[in-house]
C-alpha cells in the first residue's frame, strides 16, 4: 500500500517498516502523540521477514518469545501454531499488528531512502527515497535492521547462466517450482541449513557448495497444542519479565555451573538433555561455553560426534564438522534433518574451500576440481550484517561528514543508540548493542522504549537536537572492545567481525557484555540526566536586524 503523497514533514522520520519499525511508529505516534512517517523498500511491512522467503524458513527463538509485548489484548487474541514460527506466520503477524494498530496510514512502502542530509540551520533531516519520495523531520530513526542488506557474491560468469539464479534473502513472492530441477545451494551458514532439507526431497540433484561448515543442533519444532498455547498465555507476564532481565532475552534457563564442574559422565547426560530440548538455547548448556577453550571443546566435541551419529559416510560427516573455531562464536545454527540430508542419493557436497568456485557457464557451475551441470542456482550467502543496511544510503551529518567516513575503520556508537556528529538519528539494535547476540526482539522494545523516553523529555526540557559527544562515543567503543576480548566471539570469521564481506573492517560489532547488562547501562545514563549526550535548544529562526 503506497502513499501517494511524495512529500512527508514530520516530527520523525523512521527508516524500515520490519518489526523494529512498526514498534517505533506506534510508540512515538500513539503513545508520545507525535507524527512519524515510515519510509520502507519492500511492497509491504514486514521487514526481514518481507524478504526471506525461502522454502523453510523460520524463527530460531520461541514465537512467544519472537512477540512484541506492549498489549495485552494483542497477546490474547493472536495464537502462535508452532514452537519456532515459519515465514509465512511470522508475517501473518506483523500484517495482524500493522492492521489492528492502524500503522499502515504512516507507512509509505516502495521507498527505498536513498539519502539522509542533516540541515544544521533548521536542525531537521531531509530524507530523499529511489522513487523520489522526500520526508524532513526533526528526528531520524534507523531501524534498518541488522540482517537486511543482501550479500550478493561476484561469482565470474553468472551473468551469462541462463538457468534460474535466487537469492534466500530475496526470494520471488510467486510460487518457485524446483521440482525435478538440479539445483546448486551456495552455503551452509543459517539460510542454507533451512533450506537445504527442505528442497532436497522435491529435486532431481542437489549440490550443495560449502566454504566453512556449520555446528547445527536440532530445532525440535513443534505443533503447540491448545493446552500448551493456553499454558504459555498464563505465563507470559513471568516469561517476559525473565527476558528483560537476561543476559540473552531467551526464556532458556542459563546453567549456573561451568563445563568441567561436572565430569564427563554427568556432562555427557546433560548434553543429552539438552540436545533433545534446548535448540538455540544449547550454547546455554553450560555458562563458560563461550569464555573457556577447554569448555567449549567439550561442546564442539560432543556436537561433531552428533554429526558423525547422523552423517553414514564418515568421510562426508568430517567433511561437515567445523574444525576450525569454537561452537557459539558464530551464530548458533538450528536444523530440521539438515545432516541427515547428506545421507540421501541425491545430495552431493563439494567443499569450495579444498576446491573453490572459478565460474559459472551458461549450464554449469564450475571449481577448481570439476563442473556442475544446474538448471537453478540459489545463493544462501546471506547478508552484509549489521552495518549493510546503514551504509546503503548516503547519511550526511554535521559539516557534510558522511556516516561511510566516519565508520571508514569499524562502526562508531554510544550505546548502539547514537553516532557523534550525527544529531537526532538512532538507530534500533546496531552495531554497539546486543542485537544478534541474544533474541533481538527483547533489543528492539528496550531501544524503542528508551529512545522515546529520550525524545519525551528532551522537547518537555526545551532542548531538541541530541547528540552524543565524540568522548561517549570513543569511551562506549572501548567498552565494547573490552567485553568482547575474554570472549571466543573473536576467534571467528563471522559476520560479528565483518568478516562476511572482503573488505569491511574486522572489529567486533556487537556489545557481548548481555541484554541485562546492556539494560542497566542504559538506564544508568538516563538516571544521570542522560549522560554522554549534548543536548540544546533548536537554532533561532528570527530574522537579525540588519
Amino acid at each position: 500500500m503506497s502513499n501517494t503523497q511524495t512529500h512527508h514533514d514530520v516530527d520523525v522520520v523512521v527508516v524500515g517498516a520490519g518489526f523494529a519499525g512498526l514498534a517505533m511508529l506506534r510508540e512515538l505516534r500513539d503513545e508520545r502523540g507525535m507524527s512519524v512517517r515510515v519510509l520502507e523498500a519492500g511492497d509491504d511491512v514486514g521487514g526481514v521477514w518481507y524478504w526471506n522467503r525461502y522454502p523453510g524458513a523460520r524463527c530460531d527463538v520461541d514465537s512467544t518469545d519472537y512477540s512484541y509485548t506492549f498489549s495485552p489484548e494483542l497477546d490474547e487474541e493472536w495464537n502462535w501454531s508452532e514452537r519456532y514460527a515459519t515465514q509465512p506466520e511470522i508475517l501473518r503477524y506483523v500484517h495482524h499488528v500493522a492492521d489492528r494498530f492502524d500503522l499502515r496510514r504512516d507507512v509509505t512502502t516502495g521507498a527505498r531512502v536513498a539519502t539522509a542530509t542533516w540541515d544544521d540551520d533548521a536542525a531537521r533531516w531531509d530524507v530523499t527515497c529511489e522513487d523520489g519520495t522526500t520526508a524532513r523531520g526533526r528526528y531520524l530513526v534507523m531501524a534498518t535492521g541488522c540482517l537486511s542488506a543482501v550479500k550478493r557474491p561476484q561469482v565470474e560468469g553468472i551473468e551469462d547462466f541462463t538457468g534460474q539464479v535466487l537469492h534466500t534473502a530475496d526470494w520471488p513472492r510467486e510460487p518457485v517450482d524446483l521440482a525435478g530441477k538440479r539445483v546448486g545451494v551456495i552455503g551452509t551458514g543459517s539460510s542454507g541449513i533451512q533450506v537445504i532439507p527442505r528442497i532436497a526431497p522435491e529435486v532431481e540433484e542437489l549440490v550443495v557448495f560449502q566454504r566453512t561448515p556449520a555446528f547445527s543442533v536440532p530445532a525440535h519444532h513443534q505443533v503447540l497444542s491448545d493446552a500448551e498455547r493456553a499454558a504459555l498465555k498464563l505465563s507470559l507476564p513471568e516469561r517476559r519479565e525473565m527476558l528483560r532481565n537476561s543476559p540473552t532475552g531467551l526464556s532458556v534457563p542459563v546453567t549456573r555451573r561451568g563445563a568441567l564442574d561436572d565430569d564427563d559422565a554427568a556432562r555427557e547426560r546433560h548434553y543429552e538433555e539438552q540436545w533433545h530440548s534446548a535448540g538455540f538455547g544449547f550454547l546455554l548448556a553450560y555458562n563458560d561455553l563461550l569464555v573457556s577453550h577447554e569448555a567449549n571443546r567439550t561442546a564442539s566435541d560432543f556436537i561433531r560426534g552428533k554429526i558423525a551419529e547422523r552423517v553414514n559416510d564418515p568421510a562426508l560427516a568430517e567433511k561437515l564438522s567445523p574444525h576450525t573455531y569454537p561452537y557459539g562464536a558464530k551464530r548458533p545454527c538450528v536444523d530440521t534433518g539438515y545432516y541427515e540430508t547428506f545421507n540421501r542419493e541425491n545430495v552431493t557436497l563439494v567443499d569450495i574451500a579444498e576446491a573453490p568456485l572459478t565460474r559459472a557457464t551458461a549450464t554449469t557451475l564450475e571449481t577448481t576440481d570439476a563442473a556442475y551441470d544446474l538448471d537453478v542456482i540459489v545463493f544462501a550467502t546471506g547478508f552484509d550484517a549489521m552495518t549493510g543496511s546503514l551504509l546503503k544510503p548516503t547519511i550526511t551529518g554535521r559539516d557534510g561528514v558522511t556516516l561511510k567516513e566516519h565508520w571508514a575503520g569499524g562502526p562508531l556508537t554510544y550505546l548502539g543508540l547514537m553516532t557523534a556528529g550525527f544529531p537526532n538519528m538512532f538507530i534500533i539494535a546496531g552495531p554497539g548493542s546486543p542485537s544478534l547476540l541474544g533474541n533481538v526482539m527483547v533489543s528492539i522494545e528496550q531501544h524503542v522504549d528508551w529512545v522515546s523516553a529520550l525524545l519525551v523529555d528532551s522537547e518537555a526540557a526545551g532542548t531538541p537536537v541530541v547528540e552524543a559527544t565524540a568522548e561517549a562515543e570513543a569511551e562506549w567503543v572501548e567498552r565494547v572492545n573490552a567485553a568482547a576480548a575474554p570472549t571466543l566471539y573473536m576467534e571467528a570469521a563471522s559476520y560479528y567481525l565483518g568478516a562476511e564481506i572482503e573488505g569491511k573492517p574486522r572489529v567486533f560489532m556487537p556489545y557481548a557484555g548481555g541484554l541485562r547488562r546492556y539494560r542497566r547501562e542504559c538506564d544508568e545514563v538516563a538516571r544521570d540526566g542522560y549522560r554522554g549526550f549534548r543536548r540544546s535548544p533548536e537554532p533561532s529562526t528570527d530574522l537579525q536586524p540588519a
